[in-house]
């Protein structure tokens, strides 16, 4: 009996972390991607983009400063969130740039989903939900045990007992 205790909570051990690990990675890479996407396509912004009304603060910025600014931040809060470096931080910095997507391009354009996603109707919202409620599981949770985040605090507390 003890033997199956044991091995249950061995087992719980590893695979706790593992759901935020898969949610770190896939959020992660979409976000890389869309900012590359951005950054590739290079200045000035697209005319589409370039159209939008932005919400505040982001209502002070150019459309060319806010296509620079959304690129580089989904590249390298995505790169932090997919390796788990700072995970809450660049989780709630890419939540941010979510909400200005969202209102600036996806909400009017309604509920649309997977089935969509590679045509005109699938740049409704539902997958930048979908996205953001990921977002906050990481902010709430932390990055999990298989983030660098974790590594992090396990080197700081053992420095901290050998000190």
């Amino acid at each position: 009996m003890t033997f199956w205790l044991t091995w249950r909570e061995k087992a719980h051990e590893r695979l706790d972390g593992v759901g935020l690990l898969a949610l770190r990675l896939w959020a992660g890479q979409e976000f890389l991607w869309a900012g590359y996407t951005k950054l590739s396509a290079g200045l000035p912004a697209p005319a589409w983009f370039a159209g939008l009304s932005f919400p505040f603060p982001n209502h002070f910025l150019s459309a060319d400063v806010n296509w620079l600014a959304a690129g580089v931040g989904e590249v390298l809060l995505g790169l932090a969130l997919t390796l788990g470096w700072w995970s809450r931080w660049a989780a709630g910095g890419l939540l941010f740039i979510t909400y200005v997507a969202v209102y600036t391009v996806h909400f009017d354009l309604g509920w649309a989903g997977w089935n969509q996603i590679d045509s005109e109707a699938g740049l409704g919202f539902k997958v930048p939900l979908m996205l953001a409620i990921m977002l906050l599981a990481i902010v709430t949770q932390g990055g999990g045990q298989y983030a660098l985040d974790a590594w992090r605090g396990r080197t700081q507390r053992t420095s901290s007992r050998h000190a």
